[in-house]
């Protein structure tokens, strides 16, 4: 009996024992030593999908291991976020997101997550401009006219956005406070969507992300009237930035920045940022980030520091343009 229970008691030391000595050379492993994962908070397919994939493509390269995406899409990206928050800070769950993280302290009552609280910055990684978009046979033939055309018939032109909160309903909002103008807002349930029914005439205007609507430009689909900034876009020189006409305080970008969870030691965190800080600096992914319509933001602003900065900017600023449009959290 005692020989049994010596044993026993035994074979639970050497288990223990063994666990012991597997968790300290796990602790002991070099980062990464496997495939991490990379969350991207939106649904396969859109802009973000894609912006995503190349940075996952790119950085893995650096870091030696795979790089998987993870699309879990939902309630405006807070149900991927919160998948990230809750996660082991260990360097191997990763968060893609843009906008969304910081206007839903608006949009819902209470988060499951705080943006700030519960993350750990990375860096930033692309600045996409907006652009102001119609149908094809909209009236006005210039920046100029657009603008007189707007302030004239304010209940006759017709807004679409891809929903409460996304980027295309925070650039009209934007552009109705600059002009003083109050438009009828139509919410779709995506850019797709909206950006079909402007192609078939079914609604007037549309601003988002030039991702998604200058191929459609450029193929004739649909007008172009301003840059949605201060500055014309690389990739429709022709068209005006809206501060060319005088409009000011409407000037918006809709920036994707990488995020850890909280608590994720500053090693891992100092080897991701390096990692994404020579990706944006490598000229494939910046031609491929062109190509969409999208820039790639210069290593400086791919720094925890900078995105820190950018994140509060946003609450501050979008998550006030909410609040101001009378958007009632969920």
């Amino acid at each position: 009996m005692t020989s049994a229970i010596l044993r026993a008691g035994l074979r639970a030391f050497a288990a223990a024992a063994l666990a012991a000595a597997w968790f300290h050379a796990a602790a002991q492993e070099p980062y990464p030593s496997r495939p991490i994962t990379m969350v991207m908070p939106y649904a396969p397919g859109g802009p973000g999908d894609a912006i995503t994939r190349l940075f996952a493509a790119s950085m893995q390269k650096t870091l030696g291991q795979q790089i998987l995406v993870d699309n879990t899409a939902g309630a405006s990206g807070s149900i991927g976020t919160a998948k990230v928050a809750r996660s082991k800070p260990d360097g191997y769950t990763l968060l893609m997101i843009h906008v969304s993280h910081a206007t839903n302290l608006a949009m819902y009552k209470s988060l499951p997550y705080h943006p700030v609280d519960d993350f750990e910055p990375i860096g930033s990684a692309t600045s996409g401009p907006m652009v102001i978009v119609t149908r094809n046979d909209f009236p006005p033939r210039d920046l100029t006219e657009f603008i007189a055309y707007l302030k004239a018939n304010p209940a006759k032109v017709s807004l679409a956005h891809a929903g409460v909160g996304s980027a295309s309903h925070l650039c009209g909002l934007m552009m109705m406070n600059a002009l003083n103008v109050q438009l009828n807002e139509i919410p779709y349930k995506g850019t797709g969507p909206a950006l079909t029914d402007l192609m078939g005439g079914q609604v007037d205007v549309l601003c988002d992300q030039t991702s998604g609507t200058v191929p459609s430009v450029k193929a004739g689909k649909i007008k172009a009237y301003a840059a949605a900034g201060k500055a014309r876009l690389p990739g429709l020189p022709g068209v005006p930035a809206i501060s060319e006409a005088g409009v000011q305080g409407f000037d918006i970008n809709i920036s994707f920045g990488l995020y850890a969870p909280k608590g994720t030691p500053k090693p891992v965190l100092d080897q991701l940022t390096a990692a994404l800080q020579k990706s944006v600096s490598d000229p494939e992914l910046r031609n491929r980030l062109d190509a969409m319509g999208v820039a790639a933001v210069n290593a400086d602003q791919a720094t925890p520091a900078a995105l820190r900065a950018h994140l509060k900017d946003e609450i501050d600023t979008l998550g006030g343009l909410l609040i101001k449009a009378g958007v009632k959290p969920n």
